[in-house]
């Protein structure tokens, strides 16, 4: 069978699982529509809160941004699991044992204040939707290139099948068809991590093969992957890392507290039954994550490799006589010059897939000295001996562009697997975008018509009343969705980051005050929230030119790209919160302390029952 008709019936019968389970699962209560009922498993929250978390940028453009930045790639790694681990030890019980259903709500009653809970409205709005904008640009890449539509159009079919299985099922819904697209995204990943890694090395295990030597040879895999890459003029994979030590630090950070105050991802932990399950569904959520982020670094590293094998042919990787590639130990041995004219690939004899992901625009060629040949190679190297090879050579420039975000959807058929592993491939990352996506329109869903709508604008609103509005919400942020993602703005490719950053400098430090300050008033709270909102997209948009010329840079009102010490757009987050708590403690000095009852309120809910109080007394 051919690979389209395979693709499409493999994404037509994930499809129709999730929307036969989002029949079987809908919502029939407010309850059930917010929390699917309070009644899910540990477990099943916990694979349900792995795919809600793991997004399209888990999936899709991780391993490739660990690709194209070697070590440095692993903040992300370090700063998702690490917020995870945040997440699930500071925040989830206390919240679950507040037993609200939205963070806003929480903000709302925990800083008595209605004025409160639409300013975490107004920040939960403005993150969740800069993530969403990630979502749908993922599914619109993934249709494009596996199922032959347009962009537009891959958005489109999204949208509905968004629609079917979040506006009728709500988180009922949604929690059951994640548990199918965890299912779906995790066999999507492993399955063609570990053929890979048996072709490279001759281990099945990802994590275990990327330290292994290459099958035949003596060689690590790491090893040949340091010599292939600085031969092309990029520094060192095992130890480069992108702009300063100071920077990736922030970066961490912010990814780590963003990831610790995203709604989509706390609202699940009101989803369980006791305070203790939350804990549980932490844990077992932990797991499932971890099968996905130990294996990234893999997939990242033989990724490159076996890139560069296709481009260089002194690499030592090549199509054998059954079509699967194959190491050649003599190459592997010899150390070939990989800056030799013959070395590179011929354009008019590149493999099917780089014509089959150039019709996407992800993967481009440029011939700059019309030799009809790819040059891939780090042009701004500054290594002598490198530039040295590339003068001899007659080259005028590198001329392949390679977007990270195809190196895990692509990487099946630069290895030349199966047909059903990259069919598998697909449905994986559509997975992986609709789970994330569907958790994010709830999340926005639910502040619009429980935090504004029931409990601001309308408060005698009925049950049934209440459940139609959220559809509705629902509904229309669909729709919102579906047009950022069919007309991104000019910061779109940094949008997930972003995102966290936005979460981390405005919520995080809001609910960690919230829980664990019982002085904390609701003046410093409110001016906190506002503080690190706003300054993190003054930084955000002063550097990406939004608000001044669309489509360009207006680097002069602040001083310079990355002008506060290096830090990029994406990491401020993390400074975004010490502004917010700074803020926050300055202000609750200045005005009077919460009311007796907030202040028992926040005590009860930190400290277990039978446990003694602060002064001692039962």
């Amino acid at each position: 069978m051919d690979l389209q008709t395979l693709t499409y019936l493999v994404v037509g019968a994930s499809f129709a699982l999730y929307i036969g389970i989002a029949i079987w699962a809908r919502a029939g209560s407010t309850k059930d529509f917010y929390v699917a009922g309070g009644g899910v498993h540990p477990v099943t929250n916990g694979m349900a809160t792995a795919a809600d978390w793991m997004s399209a940028a888990s999936f899709i453009s991780m391993a490739g941004l660990i690709s194209n930045m070697g070590y440095g790639g692993s903040l992300f790694l370090m700063g998702w699991t690490g917020g995870y681990v945040l997440l699930a030890m500071l925040l989830a019980p206390y919240l679950r044992k507040f037993g609200k259903f939205t963070v806003p709500e929480f903000i709302g009653d925990r800083f008595y204040s209605k004025s409160a809970r639409a300013v975490a409205v107004l920040c939960l709005l403005v993150a969740s939707i800069t993530y969403i904008i990630g979502q749908m640009t993922g599914v619109g890449v993934t249709f494009s290139r596996f199922l032959g539509v347009s962009n537009d159009a891959g958005i489109y079919i999204g949208m509905g099948i968004v629609f079917m299985y979040a506006v009728f099922g709500g988180m009922k819904g949604i929690t059951y068809t994640q548990v199918a697209q965890y299912c779906v995204l995790i066999s999507a990943y492993t399955v063609p991590a570990m053929f890979i890694s048996f072709q490279l090395t001759g281990n099945p295990i990802p994590q275990l093969g990327l330290g292994s030597t290459i099958a035949g040879t003596d060689v690590s895999l790491l090893t040949k992957l340091n010599m292939v890459v600085k031969d092309l003029g990029f520094s060192e994979y095992t130890s480069q890392v992108p702009g300063s030590y100071l920077n990736m630090f922030v970066y961490t950070m912010s990814l780590m507290i963003g990831t610790a105050g995203l709604p989509h991802v706390i609202v699940r932990f009101f989803t369980v039954p006791k305070v203790a399950d939350a804990r549980y569904s932490a844990g077992w959520a932990l797991v499932f994550i971890a099968i996905l982020y130990t294996t990234a670094p893999a997939v990242a590293g033989m990724a490159k490799l076996n890139l560069h094998a296709t481009v260089n042919s002194a690499v030592g990787l090549e199509t054998d006589a059954s079509g699967r590639m194959a190491v050649n130990p003599a190459v592997i041995s010899a150390n070939a010059d990989l800056y030799a004219t013959e070395a590179s690939l011929v354009y008019e004899e590149r493999p099917d897939w780089m014509k089959r992901w150039e019709r996407t625009g992800l993967l481009k060629w440029e011939d700059k000295n019309g030799d009809g040949r790819i040059q891939f190679y780090n042009a701004a190297t500054k290594d002598p001996a490198a530039l040295a090879k590339i003068e001899a050579a007659g080259w005028k420039g590198s001329e392949l562009t390679v977007n990270a975000d195809i190196i895990v959807l692509a990487n099946p058929e630069i290895a030349l697997l199966p047909n059903w592993v990259i069919a598998l491939v697909a449905a994986g990352g559509l997975a992986a975008a609709l789970s994330t996506a569907a958790g994010l329109l709830l999340a926005i869903s639910s502040a619009v018509s429980h935090d504004l709508i029931k409990s601001i604008f309308v408060p005698d609103m009925s049950e049934k009343a209440e459940l139609m509005a959220g559809k509705i919400s629902m509904a229309f942020a669909i729709v919102v969705a579906g047009w950022l993602g069919l007309n991104p703005p000019g910061f779109a490719a940094g949008t997930v980051a972003l995102a966290f950053g936005i979460a981390a400098s405005s919520l995080f430090p809001a609910i960690m005050m919230g829980i664990f300050s019982k002085k904390m008033n609701k003046e410093g709270a409110i001016a906190g929230m506002l503080a690190g909102l706003f300054i993190t997209l003054f930084y955000v948009f002063a550097h990406k030119g939004i608000f001044f010329v669309k489509g360009t840079e207006y680097l002069g009102l602040i001083g310079g790209a990355n002008s506060f010490f290096g830090i990029t757009p994406e990491a401020f987050g993390a400074i975004g919160a010490l502004v917010n708590f700074a803020v926050a403690f300055i202000v609750d000095k200045m005005t009077k302390e919460p009311p007796e009852h907030i202040q028992a309120l926040v005590e009860s809910v930190r400290v277990p029952r039978g446990a003694k109080m602060i002064d001692g007394a039962h």
